[in-house]
């Protein structure tokens, strides 16, 4: 498959994408927070993930982790796992996936996934829904920061791979998701999105070569992307939050060096909001939501901006559609 990034052809889809919003009305949709239950007592900003899910039995649910092999995604791995989940872990190489999985309780199946390469987003998507005929939970976790600009076939690369990749692996796999009883997506988003360019999204140019705050950008579309997803969920069983685990010391910076305040958390720490909204009874029914440490949390106006959630949807199928 050759897929043609050109800039006549993203400024094709964004037309496009503007011709829908224009026939539907610019209206915010309310940010859930009134609906998001308080969590058990004592959740809060030092709770870990084995702590988020103590008590809990996932027998029998299957749950899709990407980015498995580090930080966030092996802790929520790891605990999903422990609890009784079948974990379907994402790694650039089924090497990497082995090695995260080792010494490890409960089921684990390591899939290769890199979320730059559609083909390859694809390709695991198949294998995911020939391993198992429902998921009760995705979790969106993989993500890159980088320092300097790279893109792929001309677009910006954290907006493909923090974005694109799992836009196209959620649609990709939203029939086993709604299959389950209570289906779950779950992406991990930031407080950076408050930090994106002016204006938002970058519709006339995600080239990334004329603007700055790059990450951030990429963390709004994903906030923008799980607003929209939940819309399109209204009246299924199936649900879709975003989440930001805080300020966690991973392996993500390590293309920046290293830059971690002292107030950083412990991937066990991080892990906890997303295991929480994955599995955990309290958030059954809760769709459309912005959480942090458990709770509802505040977030920029864009990241509210239905209006810009559907275009945005509408682009990144035009980007990722198979030609």
């Amino acid at each position: 498959m050759r897929i043609d990034l050109s800039r006549r052809h993203v400024v094709q889809a964004v037309g496009f994408a503007l011709l829908a919003t224009a026939l539907s009305p610019a209206r915010a949709i309310a940010t859930a927070a009134d609906v998001v239950p308080e969590p058990p007592a004592g959740f809060g900003t030092s709770t870990t993930a084995e702590a988020a899910t103590r008590g809990l039995d996932l027998a029998g649910r299957t749950v899709l982790v990407t980015g498995a092999t580090s930080g966030i995604g092996m802790e929520t791995m790891r605990v999903l796992a422990l609890r009784g989940a079948h974990v379907i872990a994402t790694a650039r190489s089924r090497d990497k996936g082995d090695a995260a999985r080792q010494g490890m309780r409960g089921r684990i199946t390591p899939v290769v996934l890199d979320l730059a390469d559609f083909d390859s987003v694809r390709a695991c998507a198949a294998q995911v829904r020939a391993l198992a005929p429902r998921l009760d939970a995705l979790v969106c976790n993989a993500g890159i920061v980088l320092d300097r600009l790279e893109q792929v076939r001309g677009l910006e690369k954290q907006f493909v791979v923090n974005h694109l990749g799992h836009f196209l692996l959620v649609n990709e796999l939203l029939a086993q998701v709604r299959a389950a009883p209570q289906g779950r997506v779950v992406v991990l988003g930031s407080g950076d999105h408050e930090r994106a360019p002016a204006g938002g999204i970058q519709f006339d140019d995600l080239s990334g070569a004329g603007w700055d705050a790059r990450y951030s950008h990429s963390k709004l579309a994903n906030g923008l992307f799980s607003l929209e997803l939940a819309r399109r969920l209204r009246g299924t069983s199936a649900t879709a939050n975003c989440v930001t685990p805080g300020h966690t010391r991973t392996n993500i910076l390590r293309d920046v060096g290293n830059a971690y305040r002292d107030d950083a958390r412990t991937a066990q720490v991080g892990a906890a909001t997303p295991c929480y909204a994955a599995v955990h009874p309290a958030m059954t029914g809760v769709s459309g939501a912005y959480l942090r440490d458990f709770r509802a949390a505040a977030q920029g106006a864009h990241q509210r901006d239905a209006a810009m959630a559907r275009r945005l949807w509408d682009v990144s199928t035009a980007l990722t559609r198979k030609s």
